[in-house]
């Protein structure tokens, strides 16, 4: 019986200080205390100040300025480019209306990207590098990310805030 409990006690005593870090990390599950529709032609779009003049957004659920999960739409006119640029944690996106560029690196260079159309998503890690860009058509996205959420644009020349 003391070989047995010796390995045991040794695997928890390794586990708990792994299970106590993800604990301190934990976040405010998504909620919703009624049900809601959205539809693109009755939202309410504000100004978006952490993206080139021209973007639109509108949350939908949750608060990106806190810690949890949030969804948001955002709107970008025709031949809108958002230059390169990172954000502190992983997000979802999920186009809803015409289509969307997406590339990998510190320049934005739309021969390096895709094109994604409607229904079509993309996950973009936390850190890493990336554009997008809108051809000629209006495009409307969904984001799914965790708060607090920022964004860290590559030439700091191309930050919004900083004009």
């Amino acid at each position: 019986m003391k070989k047995i409990v010796s390995p045991i006690f040794m695997a928890l005593s390794l586990a708990l200080p792994v299970l106590s870090a993800q604990a301190a990390d934990q976040i405010e599950r998504m909620t919703a205390d009624k049900m809601q529709s959205y539809r693109a032609a009755n939202i309410k779009w504000q100004d978006e100040p952490i993206l080139p003049k021209g973007a639109k957004s509108a949350l939908i659920l949750g608060d990106p300025a806190k810690p949890g999960v949030f969804i948001a739409w955002l709107k970008f006119p025709p031949n809108y480019p958002i230059p390169a640029h990172t954000h502190p944690f992983t997000e979802v996106i999920t186009v809803l209306k015409g289509k969307l560029g997406n590339g990998m690196g510190e320049v934005l260079d739309k021969n390096r990207g895709e094109t994604l159309k409607v229904g079509e998503s993309f996950v973009l890690p936390a850190g890493h590098a990336h554009y997008v860009w809108t051809e000629g058509e209006e495009t409307i996205v969904e984001l799914v990310a965790t708060g607090p959420w920022d964004i860290s644009y590559s030439n700091p020349k191309d930050d919004p805030r900083k004009k």
